[in-house]
């Protein structure tokens, strides 16, 4: 399919089944496209103007150790599937290729969710807490995750990504909260991945909405 950079981002933004998500991927950038020194015009729902440089190739010289990457996170079923659809244009086409089924671009779908459970709060929502923007000229208006895609992808913005860097850093306390929850159960703590996915799937579930291991 060969559409014009116009008619591609109108489309991206006006989509609204996981069919019209489908129907934009030829337009999308392959993985092999990103490397350090490209640069990257976001133009979707949420922003129109701004623009970034890759100062590392991706999934290099990371700060932190997450246990899954961008594209394992959406294969997997994160925020009922609503969460980055429109930014199509922008991330490497296999993110959403590979996580198509678990995508939705009509609304979300709890259902998607690797542990099938309700995930997310609306954005106006974090606004209230405080939690987006992290800081006055933080650009990464959607929250943790789009900064984690745009950081694992090789941009850099050393203020933005210690904060969002420490902010990670403190959710490993549900990590903790589930292996504590082991102990106390002793020999009837789950065991295998399928016993898992029905002890404190919740907390699972948000520890792999900030690239931890759901399955610790």
């Amino acid at each position: 399919m060969s559409l014009s950079r116009t008619t591609a981002i109108a489309r991206a933004r006006s989509m609204k089944s996981r069919e019209d998500l489908a129907k934009l991927l030829p337009c999308a950038r392959p993985m092999s496209w990103f490397r350090k020194g490209r640069h990257i015009h976001v133009a979707d729902r949420m922003q129109t103007r701004y623009r970034y440089t890759l100062q590392e190739d991706p999934g290099e010289n990371l700060d932190f150790s997450p246990a899954l990457t961008p594209a394992q996170m959406l294969a997997l079923g994160v925020f009922e599937g609503k969460y980055l659809n429109d930014c199509v244009l922008e991330l490497p086409r296999e993110w959403f290729a590979n996580a198509l089924v678990k995508l939705s671009p009509g609304g979300p779908d709890p259902s998607l969710n690797e542990f099938e459970i309700k995930s997310r709060q609306p954005l106006r929502y974090w606004r209230q807490k405080g939690w987006v923007p992290v800081f006055p000229d933080d650009p990464d208006v959607r929250g943790w995750f789009q900064w984690y895609c745009r950081y694992w992808l090789g941009r850099r913005l050393p203020i933005i990504d210690t904060i969002q860097i420490k902010r990670w850093n403190a959710f490993r306390r549900h990590e903790g909260q589930i292996l504590a929850s082991y102990r106390r159960l002793g020999d009837q703590a789950p065991k295998t991945n399928a016993e898992k996915r029905n002890h404190r799937a919740r907390q699972r579930q948000a520890l792999l909405q900030w690239a931890y291991n759901p399955y610790v």
